[in-house]
């Protein structure tokens, strides 16, 4: 075959012979092959062959192999079997939905923490205590009076809740000296719950039930409120919907059409409804916690409103100049091939959670992920079938008047905006920069802990209990150590009573209950109340000391757990390994880009940009959060330490969502690199493009976001105010004036790429390729657009278009 190609001396003949080589390539692997080999070794001879006709959903650029014709083959079926699809989308939403209703699995409340020293505690206590000492929530009684006074109605009140098949203990306070404060005001109930056995919302149930026994006691003048997060309420509904109205707000002055509106919001909400009903069935398999339905929410409604709006506005506009198929093939090869490159690094930055190794975290970043993929799904599939569906009514009721003119983007703000910053790049690139360093430089103070109820909103009984708790025991009572010792036969009571004297004496310690022995004798544990509350770095500071010097030093094998313990452990734990997480994702998001943009320096400033802006993020929650400026603004009146999973969920989800953004603005400015070659234009004229685009769905995201911040917990507020200053100083000072400043300050530099490693990276392709310059034989190899039609119909036979 290569004899054959060699041997043909027209070119005219080579391109016909080509051809009928390519239209038979699917059923014979071998021909295929031979192309390959043949245009190789044409290559060899000097011969440039840019561009062959694409065929059968291969293209070939330069010698290599693209799949740029699949996603526009799949929007096509969508969009031309329109009915199919949409029914084929709401089956599997209910079907989903059902299936996860009769088979959802239960959500992972925390979670072991191998490896750690609470594990440790925690697994002698399973096996030598049938039930914990500490118990997992409290129920806390005050009476001016005394609580001996109202004795017999508490007792009946705790024999109530006893009886209740998903409690498998209580402690009565009058059964505990250690229970009932000095001056015998307050009293407390520990309570420990039975085993749910897969019953969904089986705790909290029970909860609310166990609250409204309470209300014959509260008759009787007795204060009765309840600790443990258990009977922690709140949650973030009514501020969704507030975060998806101001998103249906800024849709509607984006597209100036109510019916395009419509289109985001449709996708997103069925992505979600469907994602979340996965994440039911994903539980059963993958321990999930129960926080991963607001993520994957909050996820999958930005996202998949962002994906939608960057296809239909590119569909739009090419509708101006061809048919709805003919857009829709324009619109998913350049925004859809750009939303399937950014879904993919939203998924690898969640999954890079995985690498946290914290088991009941797994669930989390599946979730998300799954959440992402919908959203991706949905606006490949499902959004083509709707655009089909509405046709010429998208511009229905309309708000103003679309625009026709096409004016040249050199007439829009936004590229006299890039100029300006172009004049003087070098100073505009250290303002930025000095800015998100201000911004930024609380993060070195920051400090990872889990906050008590002692942040809760003031009306709830959980803060209720915790100051209650605090008045009557000290704070630290609020969060006791359980210091697990394990006693062989040969170990003598008088060494245990010397440790527990020990403990009396050290500094940080506020009281110290005797040893209670397990009932087979193997153990013993010794319940330790600190001065100062659990999310104090004093108490950190006393658990150190006592696994570090006072147990090493009794010489008894012992170890300190309880919640608090455990708090310290994961905090500590995820501190150790969010290094490797943020690295992974770096170096995996870096090949990414490489890959798609051939460049190397590009991919970093990319990198490094995120960086900075989620660094920003992390220096604002840190001066809000845990320093409390402002924070009355938000409901936050004291500071408190930052959430240890918080920097890594952050993380994973700006990263993704800021390489969204750089995505499209990158893969613009390429395009018309490619084309002009004219880097300081290219800049200009992407960021004119994409600027109006990308700002819109920066707003979207920041009232999504935001919206979360309206929440009664603290944890949810402090999610929602990073991510949504994360995407603001992405979307503004980063998107919108570092990179045009630093890309014009590397000019052509940007696209440099070792020829070495250019041939040994795969290619893929965002955007269709410029048209090639004529060649110097007059022969023309170049690819028709998606709105072309060949110019000889049977130059490509249409078996092979199929």
């Amino acid at each position: 075959m290569v004899d054959v190609w060699s041997g043909s001396r027209s070119f005219r003949c080579r391109e016909r012979l080509l051809e009928f080589m390519v239209a038979f390539h699917v059923g014979n692997l071998n021909i295929s092959v031979s192309i390959l080999a043949s245009i190789r070794s044409e290559r060899l001879r000097g011969l440039s062959l840019p561009r062959v006709r694409r065929a059968a959903g291969w293209l070939i650029v330069n010698d290599s192999f693209i799949v740029d014709v699949m996603l526009e083959r799949l929007a096509l079926f969508c969009h031309r079997r329109r009915w199919t699809v949409l029914l084929t989308w709401i089956v599997a939403a209910v079907g989903i939905s059902l299936l996860s209703g009769a088979t959802a699995g239960k959500w992972a409340d925390g979670g072991r923490l191998t490896g750690t020293d609470s594990d440790a505690a925690y697994q002698v206590l399973h096996r030598d205590f049938p039930v914990s000492a500490e118990g997992d929530a409290r129920i806390v009684f005050q009476n001016t009076a005394g609580i001996e006074a109202s004795k017999p109605e508490i007792e009946h009140y705790l024999a109530t809740v006893a009886a209740d098949p998903h409690i498998a203990a209580v402690e009565s306070p009058f059964s505990n000296a250690s229970a009932r404060s000095p001056n015998g005001r307050i009293g407390y109930a520990s309570i420990t719950f039975a085993d749910s056995h897969g019953e969904a919302d089986a705790f909290a149930v029970t909860a609310d039930r166990i609250q409204q026994q309470a209300a014959s006691l509260r008759a009787d003048g007795v204060t009765v409120e309840f600790g443990g997060n258990v009977f922690r309420n709140g949650g973030v509904p009514s501020s969704e919907l507030f975060g998806l109205l101001a998103a249906v707000v800024i849709l509607v002055i984006a597209f100036g059409s109510v019916v395009a509106m419509g289109l985001p919001i449709t996708t997103a909400i069925v992505g979600i409804v469907t994602s979340l009903a996965g994440i039911g069935i994903v539980a059963n398999f993958v321990a999930t916690p129960d926080f991963t339905t607001q993520v994957a929410s909050m996820i999958g409604i930005g996202v998949g409103i962002d994906y939608a709006l960057f296809i239909v506005t590119r569909y739009r506009q090419a509708r101006l100049q061809g048919t709805s198929e003919q857009a829709i093939s324009e619109a998913v090869n350049t925004a859809g091939r750009a939303v399937v490159l950014a879904g993919c690094t939203v998924m690898v930055s969640l999954l890079g959670m995985l690498l946290m190794r914290v088991p009941f975290l797994y669930g989390l970043a599946i979730g998300a992920s799954l959440a992402v993929l919908v959203a991706v799904l949905a606006a490949v599939t499902l959004l083509p079938a709707l655009l089909g569906l509405l046709g010429s009514r998208l511009e229905r009721l309309s708000i103003h008047r679309p625009r026709h003119d096409n004016r040249p983007s050199t007439h829009s703000f936004w590229f006299r905006w890039s100029r300006v910053l172009q004049r003087r790049p070098g100073r505009v690139a250290l303002a930025g920069l000095a800015i998100l360093v201000a911004i930024g430089l609380p993060v070195f103070s920051m400090r990872m802990a889990s906050a008590d109820a002692g942040n809760d909103p003031a009306t709830s009984t959980t803060r209720k209990a915790y100051d209650l708790v605090s008045d009557g025991f000290g704070t630290g009572s609020n969060g006791p150590l359980l210091i697990v010792v394990e006693t062989p036969t040969n170990s003598t009571t008088t060494q245990l009573d010397t440790f527990v004297s020990t403990l009396r004496a050290t500094a940080g310690i506020a009281s110290v209950s005797d040893a209670a022995r397990s009932p087979s004798g193997a153990s013993a544990i010794v319940t330790v109340v600190a001065t100062t509350a659990p999310q104090a770095a004093q108490t950190e500071s006393l658990v150190h000391h006592l696994r570090d010097s006072v147990i090493p030093s009794s010489g008894l094998e012992a170890h300190v757990g309880g919640k608090t313990a455990s708090d310290i452990d994961f905090a500590w734990l995820m501190s150790s390994r969010l290094p490797l997480f943020i690295g992974a994702v770096l170096v995996l998001s870096f090949i990414l880009l490489t890959v798609v943009f051939r460049s190397l320096l590009v991919p970093l400033k990319a990198v490094v940009m995120n960086l900075l802006s989620i660094g920003g993020a992390y220096g604002a929650t840190v001066a809000v959060f845990q320093w409390g400026w402002l924070g009355s603004l938000l409901g936050v009146h004291e500071g408190a330490p930052i959430e240890p999973w918080m920097p890594m969920m952050l993380f994973a989800i700006v990263f993704g969502l800021s390489m969204d953004y750089e995505v499209f603005l990158l893969s613009s400015i390429k395009e018309r690199y490619d084309r002009t070659g004219d880097n300081s234009l290219a800049v200009a004229d992407g960021v004119a493009a994409t600027a109006r685009l990308i700002t819109a769905a920066a707003a979207i995201m920041v009232c999504v976001f935001g919206s979360f911040v309206l929440g009664d917990l603290r944890a949810i507020r402090l999610i929602g105010f990073g991510l949504a200053i994360a995407v603001l100083l992405d979307a503004t000072i980063v998107r919108l004036v570092l990179v045009p400043a630093t890309m014009e300050l590397m000019g052509n530099a940007n696209w440099w790429f070792p020829r070495w490693l250019d041939r040994l990276v795969p290619r893929i392709g965002l955007e269709n390729p410029p048209p090639p310059p004529p060649p110097a034989d007059g022969v023309d190899w170049s690819v028709p657009s998606a709105f072309e039609a060949p110019a000889d119909s049977a130059r490509i036979p249409q078996d092979v278009t199929r």
